[in-house]
Formats: structure tokens, sequence, C-alpha cells
């Protein structure tokens, strides 16, 4: 089981989602801020908001929500502006790698709260650089198994422009250029394949397996992490096995 695409599998298994959607719903609602503040509030011609939006529907975000986000964005609203984005770099227990993606209106409160989660973990926080090498960014759209067979899902997703096709033990992840993954993901849909979880991602190139006290301490790490109201996205490249994660629970 690797970090980078079924971390958000174990918060769906523990139930984190739904008891911490109102979380969720407000670092939507950064994303969609500061999307519409750099590119603009046209959806078609901004393919950041878009994505945003499309998470923000998944959701069952109500249009409300999504409309005042994009016009807080875009009209110059001083909470808007206050906005900074920065990624954070370090290693989690086991040396695994980790990013974290901010969204922040005080830089020195954050990357303190940061550091003192990674520390508490067993982890620790890198310089700029120190890991972001191994990752890169990508369209992920995950299956479950139960919803088509593998050989059906890669003929289709790779004449629809996708790069790979992974398997797992419940689910695939179809991988996409970011350029290429809302047509992906349009073939899907309009096929009726239904998706877990349809997001850009970074991706790592390698992965490094944790034991059983190192994947504990990971995962709690991750937890807080994404807890944290200024973080939108963790991203790692840990391994845990099945066997391991079903000790955990």
């Amino acid at each position: 089981m690797s970090g980078h695409s079924k971390w958000s599998t174990i918060k769906r298994k523990k139930g984190a989602i739904d008891a911490k959607r109102g979380k969720i719903f407000t670092k939507i609602i950064k994303e969609i801020t500061l999307a519409a503040r750099l590119g603009g509030g046209d959806i078609e011609g901004n393919a950041r908001l878009r994505q945003a939006v499309m998470l923000a529907k998944e959701e069952n975000m109500p249009k409300d929500n999504i409309e005042r986000a994009i016009k807080k964005g875009t009209g110059g609203d001083q909470g808007a502006a206050a906005f900074e984005e920065v990624t954070y770099e370090g290693y989690g227990p086991g040396g695994a790698a980790v990013l974290v993606e901010i969204v922040t209106d005080n830089k020195n409160r954050t990357v303190a709260e940061i550091r003192h989660i990674f520390s508490k973990h067993g982890g620790n926080l890198g310089e700029n650089g120190c890991v972001s090498w191994m990752f890169a960014k990508k369209g992920s759209i995950i299956i479950d198994r139960k919803v088509i067979d593998e050989d059906n899902l890669m003929e289709l997703a790779l004449e629809a422009g996708a790069e790979d096709v992974k398997s797992e033990d419940t689910e695939y992840e179809v991988i996409t250029d970011p350029a290429s993954f809302e047509a992906v993901k349009k073939v899907l849909d309009d096929k009726g394949i239904k998706h877990l979880e349809a997001r850009i991602s970074m991706i790592p190139a390698n992965t490094v397996k944790l034991g059983e006290n190192k994947a504990e301490s990971m995962l709690k790490m991750m937890e807080k992490l994404e807890d944290n109201d200024d973080v939108q996205n963790v991203y790692s490249n840990f391994d845990i096995d099945e066997e391991v994660m079903k000790k955990l629970g």
C-alpha cells in the first residue's frame, strides 16, 4: 500500500472524511479562492480553478459556497490577498519523503506547527528541494476493482490518453499527464466507470517500505498534518504491506 495514492483510502476506511467534512470544505474554499485570484474567475479558462470546483462538486459543496469563493478570489478581497502558497519538505519515520502543500496567512506560525508535527512523530523538516525531486505532478484517478476488470480499464484508459494503470489489492489507479487528466476522466465518466477519487497529485518515483512501528508513527504524522488548518495536501512515498495495515486496523 503506497502512500501517494492510498492515504486517501486509509482516511475513507477510518471514516475521517465524513467526520471532517467541514474542514474539507474549508480547504477546498481556500483552493478555489486562491486559484481564482491567481488565474481569474473563468472556470473554462483556468484549469486550476476548474479542478478545484470539480473537487468541490464531488464533495457536494453547495453552489453558493463555490460562487462566493470565486467572487472572493477575483474581487480584491483582503482575506484572499493575504494567502500565500508554501510547500514544506521533509522526512517521516523510516526516511519516507514527505511533501506538505500549505496555504497560509502566517508562514511563521504555520512552519512552527508543521515542524512540531514532524519532530513529535519521528520525522524532520528539511530544506527546500530535499525531496521534491522524487515526485512528479500527475493526474490520479482511483477506481474500485469491483467496477471494471483490469484489462478493460487498461485498454480504455490508455486509448483515452492515460500513461499507466496501477493495480492494488482493492483498487486501480489511473495515472495521467496533468494536461490529459480531464479528458481521461471524462472518457471514464461517460462510460459509467465511477471513481473513488480523482485529482492532480504528486506521484513519487520510488517508495520506502515501512515496518509496523514506523508505519504506525507515519500514519499518525500524516493524520496530524492533514488535520492542520493550513495544510491543503500531504504526499509521501511510504509503502506499507497489507498485513501490516491489517494489524494497525
